[in-house]
């Protein structure tokens, strides 16, 4: 693990302090999450981004699914 410095607003930092008291955790765990947190939501959409590009090249065929349609039970 590293140390790593930023340098945040103090109306930030005073509201992640409040935060993390209710947590009952710390500034660094909260900071670890919530970047883990956007990581996760930027790999999300880089790969919603790809799947776009995909089928923008690639467009479903009308009649790519039709086969299954018959396999198909909706309650009602």
């Amino acid at each position: 693990m590293k140390t790593v410095q930023m340098t945040l607003d103090d109306a930030l930092v005073d509201e992640v302090d409040a935060v993390v008291k209710k947590l009952h955790t710390t500034r660094s765990a909260f900071a670890r999450k919530a970047l883990r947190d956007a990581m996760a939501n930027i790999r999300m959409k880089q790969q919603e981004e790809k799947h776009k590009a995909g089928y923008q090249r690639n467009p479903v065929q009308a009649s790519e699914f039709g086969a299954w349609e018959s396999e198909q039970q909706w309650s009602e």
